[in-house]
């Protein structure tokens, strides 16, 4: 079955269009929180070393628990798991906007909060992926995963654009009430969605053993690997810290009205990920493959180097349109091929696994993004960090090229 014979083939079947317009609304959510909470705490605070902090708390816990969390669902019911993980996120909106409403807002708050939020995540995305496998047959999963892989990484690269236009219109406040509505519809479709509880049924996780015995699998299999490397790799030297940083970035290019050019920035990596979403489901032009992706991981390292090095604004949003094709087709891409390749008995460890990896691994891109900023300035910073992504995947790609030669 080519490519094109399976585009658009999962959303045909209603169980999956829940699925997806849910996962898609959800992270959306969850990144309208971010540019909100973001924004309030750059106007109070004017700390790059806080920002850098909120991208290490938000993902500790999917470096620490992601396995784990994929477990859980090898053993319990993906939908309650994430159910609970959306409720956590609920309450923790509603908490940033209590705090915003009385002007009471402290660092220990913002701290507190942004550990709770990265919590709720990591109950939420290996569950989710898990999900996926008993929505739709075994015919539709490769369209259903390049599906979810595109509405995840639209919501977390269109959620950016959308929480800057509520941040214009309806204001921190009432925005931040009004973001925690929104994972309601999530929660609401969970109840009724299509689960077979006899998919998988093993054991608990019971500790580092099992995870080093998943290790051990997955070193066995050459493109689950390399993709778990992609994907760490990415999320070790960059994943999304710069979007922490945007407010800076703006107000060094916009000079006057910083707000409505951090909009424009997040709104340009949004359209560039939409349209890579509709390539690669409509017209198969860039299909799975672990070169392709390394290939695209590059792209995206030189987009972002220029963007970081520009001082033309119309400049830094094409290079900022660019990096949203770039980074949603690449990490869509690794995400389809793990989900293809994991073992079935310990689908949800492999994937968490590469959850720990893709995103768990972010809260070191605090440091080198958002910390070293605080030293060498948040432009040098994300130019450094972009460019040595880009050659350590230029030399895992060159490495992969050689080894069907031997």
């Amino acid at each position: 079955m080519t490519v094109q014979q399976r585009s658009f083939a999962a959303l045909r079947q209603p169980g999956y269009r829940g699925f997806f317009f849910s996962s898609a609304g959800a992270m959306m959510a969850d990144n309208i929180e971010h540019v909100i909470s973001y924004w309030v705490i750059f106007q109070k605070f004017r700390s790059p070393a806080l920002a850098g902090f909120a991208v290490i708390a938000h993902w500790l816990p999917y470096l620490l628990f992601s396995v784990h969390a994929g477990a859980l669902t090898d053993r319990f019911d993906a939908r309650r798991v994430i159910q609970v993980g959306m409720l956590l996120f609920v309450g923790v909106s509603i908490s940033w906007g209590v705090l915003f409403a009385t002007d009471t807002l402290e660092t220990w708050h913002a701290m507190v909060l942004l550990v709770l939020h990265g919590c709720a995540g990591v109950l939420w995305s290996p569950a989710s992926q898990v999900l996926l496998h008993h929505v739709v047959s075994i015919e539709q999963l490769p369209s259903a995963i390049r599906l979810n892989a595109t509405a995840r990484q639209l919501g977390l690269l269109a959620g950016p654009a959308v929480g800057g236009a509520i941040l214009l219109t309806m204001g921190p406040i009432y925005g931040i009430f009004f973001n925690a509505l929104l994972y309601v519809p999530t929660i609401l479709w969970l109840w009724k969605a299509p689960y077979d509880p006899q998919v998988v049924k093993s054991r608990a996780l019971v500790g580092f053993k099992d995870i080093a015995h998943t290790v051990q699998q997955v070193i066995g299999h050459r493109t689950l690997l390399s993709m778990i490397v992609l994907a760490g790799a990415a999320s070790l030297f960059v994943g999304n810290a710069y979007q922490a940083q945007m407010p800076g970035f703006a107000d060094a290019l916009g000079q006057e009205n910083a707000d409505f050019y951090y909009s424009m920035l997040l709104g340009a990596d949004a359209a560039g990920a939409l349209t890579a979403g509709l390539v690669l489901e409509s017209r198969g032009l860039l299909q799975p493959r672990a070169r392709t992706a390394f290939v695209l991981a590059i792209i995206w390292c030189c987009a972002l180097a220029g963007f970081a090095l520009s001082g033309i604004y119309a400049l830094a949003l094409a290079l900022l349109f660019i990096a949203g094709f770039a980074e949603l087709s690449f990490n869509s891409m690794a995400q389809t091929l793990v989900q293809l390749n994991a073992p079935a008995e310990i689908r949800g460890r492999v994937i968490g696994l590469f959850t720990m990896s893709a995103l768990g691994l972010r809260t070191f891109a605090g440091v080198s993004v958002g910390l070293l900023g605080s030293l060498v300035g948040i432009h040098a910073a994300l130019a450094a960090s972009a460019s040595a992504l880009a050659f350590l995947s230029l030399t895992l790609l060159m490495y992969g090229m050689r080894q069907p030669r031997r």
